[in-house]
């Protein structure tokens, strides 16, 4: 047996940083009703209140299947880290 130390990646990497924003960035957006509690602009004839969250919809998908995406890659480069 050796005397070194097993070393362990962190756990708080810049990936792990950004998957984060992905998924609190809606949670932001619809909490912070004051930035959207109005009428105008309209789009289309629909009040801005309606677009605005209907946009969050499309981008919540989005920004969840990018932190999906990243967490899978990050899950491979460790276990492919460790084995080594």
């Amino acid at each position: 047996m050796s005397d070194v130390p097993e070393v362990k990646p962190p756990v708080v990497t810049p990936v792990r940083v950004v998957i984060a924003i992905c998924l609190l960035a809606p949670f932001v957006a619809m909490l912070w009703v004051g930035s959207y509690a109005k009428t105008d602009p309209a789009f289309i004839g629909i009040p801005f209140f309606y677009w605005y969250q209907m946009l969050w919809v499309l981008l919540s998908t989005a920004l969840t299947m990018i932190a999906y995406k990243l967490w899978q890659r990050d899950q491979r480069a460790r276990k492919g880290g460790a084995s080594q």
